[in-house]
């Protein structure tokens, strides 16, 4: 499936790191490092910009090696790309640790994975078919 994209940054574009990988890194794209201190938040662009077909869109994740060793994450994870959206791709990464991190122009600060997706459209009904769960959830089962 080719995506047409605009790199406005001054890195590669994002790509698969091993044949079976679902996600892109993407990387920050700024002119002075970026420093959060804890429980801060930045709006990191990245420079680059897609047009997805209808039916797709992308979703922003957070790096699971940031995470684990920094305690970097993202506020709205994960983000979603509509296929109608054409501006910048940015991330809200947010320092969840109790130590500065700076965020260095090139660091790959979060990943994009394409996925499909569905419209629906609502049935109104007086009440849903029953099931042996029924409204159980929140730990329902007992099981931590």
């Amino acid at each position: 499936m080719n995506i047409k994209i605009v790199n406005h940054s001054k890195h590669p574009l994002p790509e698969y790191a091993t044949p079976f990988s679902a996600g892109m890194d993407l990387r920050a794209d700024i002119d002075e490092p970026i420093v959060l201190e804890s429980l801060q938040r930045a709006l990191v662009p990245t420079g680059l910009f897609i047009e997805l077909p209808a039916g797709y869109e992308a979703q922003i994740r957070p790096r699971s090696g940031l995470a684990i060793k920094h305690g970097i994450s993202l506020v709205n994870s994960p983000g979603t790309i509509d296929a109608d959206y054409r501006g910048e791709i940015k991330a809200i990464v947010v320092n969840l640790s109790a130590e500065p991190f700076v965020i260095h122009d090139g660091e790959r600060i979060c990943q994009m994975v394409i996925s499909r997706h569905e419209q629906i459209a609502w049935e109104p009904v007086a009440a849903l078919q029953d099931t042996a769960r029924g409204a159980g959830g929140f730990g329902h089962t007992g099981r931590s």
